[in-house]
């Protein structure tokens, strides 16, 4: 899959929060792990779950961003 992941620490939660800002209708961040590696793991995870679920329900994926493109912002 070609989704932005962005991977962060939070110092507030001890831990590495995920985002996936392509999915704008989805909660923000949407998981998170102890190690980095734990977080890239859920992360993926969650992707394949949302993209399952749109196509599940016939509901369009939306367009990964990429490298290059200006971040379009909600």
């Amino acid at each position: 899959m070609k989704y932005t992941i962005i991977i962060q620490w939070s110092d507030e939660d001890q831990c590495y929060v995920v985002s996936l800002p392509d999915f704008k209708d989805v909660m923000q961040p949407v998981t998170h792990g102890e190690t980095y590696e734990e977080a890239l793991q859920n992360a993926q995870e969650v992707l394949e779950l949302l993209v399952e679920s749109a196509i599940a329900e016939g509901e369009l994926l939306p367009e990964p961003q990429t490298f290059g493109k200006t971040l379009q912002t909600a």
